[in-house]
């Protein structure tokens, strides 16, 4: 009895091995099979022909933008917004430095005590380099930046260029807010953004809310900036609510959101010295 009970036992186990091992034969062959299949449809992708600094930026320009990021300590924040002015206006009257500002503003909602500062060199790397050259032999300038620096918490900046598509950021009257829409973008594809954008930004131009728009080349890469003008917080609700209700708009949100990593909002207000007020 007990060997015909050991006979019973390994031949259930053999069975079980044999079945086993034809269900993992047939998983094997199928994938190799669809691998296999699937490999006659790849489509390979060629590479591109120029840099997407090329593709995308202003081609009638040679603008460069830097933008600065400024944490300051909460009690320093008129004393940092004086200083500040007072350097700029002198930037701005001095011709032998070929860079403006185009906008400063404090952070009113996102991270607080925060001031955002957008430059513009005109004549782009090379005006860059010369600008700093003499801001670094300017003894008056040297003095600002260590009075500057007591009352910082910490800093970052980065290099930009402005989208084709998108408004050259001039002067404007006030009172307005500004939002700057932060979106870093997934290595790779600032192209694909660009291309959705450049049919986007049509309906979002009916209220003059769209100031400028940009993506980082040194600092944090693949990000891009866009800045927007508001009456108010309710001017823009209505403004954003209202872009949904034109055919297209959904559209273009439906394909750029996948290229986003993550966002971020900011609603800023000018400075008093701010050209876009």
């Amino acid at each position: 009895m007990a060997t015909s009970t050991s006979v019973w036992s390994k031949g259930q186990m053999l069975y079980r091995y044999s079945v086993n091992l034809h269900q993992a034969t047939r998983r094997f062959s199928e994938s190799g099979d669809k691998g296999w299949f699937r490999s006659l449809f790849v489509h390979t992708v060629d590479a591109r022909k120029d840099a997407h600094s090329n593709l995308l930026s202003k081609k009638e320009t040679s603008n460069l933008y830097k933008i600065q990021f400024h944490n300051v300590k909460p009690e320093c924040l008129d004393a940092y917004n004086s200083l500040e002015a007072e350097v700029q206006h002198r930037l701005h009257q001095d011709q032998d430095y070929p860079c403006e500002v185009v906008g400063s503003w404090n952070t009113w909602y996102g991270e607080q005590d925060q001031a955002v500062h957008l430059w513009r060199y005109k004549g782009g790397y090379p005006a860059l380099t010369e600008c700093l050259k003499k801001l670094n032999n300017n003894k008056e300038y040297l003095e600002f930046r260590k009075e500057r620096a007591k009352m910082l918490i910490s800093r970052r900046n980065q290099l930009l260029l402005e989208f084709s598509f998108w408004n050259e950021p001039l002067p404007r009257q006030g009172p307005n807010l500004y939002e700057m829409r932060t979106y870093y973008l997934k290595p790779g594809t600032m192209i694909e953004w660009g291309n959705h954008w450049a049919r986007a930004i049509t309906y979002r131009q009916e209220n003059s809310e769209a100031v400028g728009g940009f993506f980082s080349q040194i600092g944090d890469l693949y990000v891009v900036h866009h800045l927007w003008a508001y009456e108010s917080l309710q001017s823009r609700e209505e403004t954003r609510n209202s872009a949904w209700l034109k055919e297209g708009w959904d559209v273009n949100v439906y394909y750029t959101v996948p290229l986003i990593r993550s966002m971020e909002s900011r609603i800023m207000i000018p400075t008093k010295s701010s050209p876009l007020q």
